[in-house]
């Protein structure tokens, strides 16, 4: 359980991380060419990011809705694994690409290490 926790607790910080440097250092072109859609992404992320933290720190506080609420988290972070890479892949950015396989297949063994604990 603690791996899971830890897990998705350094995942959400890393996203909300992210983020912050894309927009602060101007690399998100998108909020000029499709301002809406990206503000969507934006907002869907932001809520992936929130709730993995909260459910990483609910499951190392032992709280009791924090295994479910994982669930939900980790349901996100696969939508955006599987749906984030396409960006990059487009572009020919392989590491982000590799970077969210990696991600995913921790999600997927977070979820066996959880449901076995």
């Amino acid at each position: 359980m603690v791996f899971a926790a830890l897990y998705a607790t350094i995942v959400g910080i890393g996203m909300i991380g992210q983020w912050t440097f894309f927009l602060l250092n101007k690399q998100v072109p998108e909020l000029e060419t499709e301002p809406v859609r990206i503000a969507f992404h934006l907002a869907a992320e932001l809520l992936t990011a929130l709730a993995l933290i909260a459910s990483g720190v609910g499951l190392l506080a032992g709280a009791p809705w924090s295994r479910p609420a994982y669930r939900v988290a980790v349901g996100m972070l696969l939508y955006t694994c599987i749906v984030s890479p396409g960006y990059f892949a487009q572009k020919r950015q392989w590491p982000l690409v590799v970077m969210f396989a990696v991600i995913l297949l921790l999600a997927l063994l977070s979820l066996i290490l959880l449901a076995r604990a």
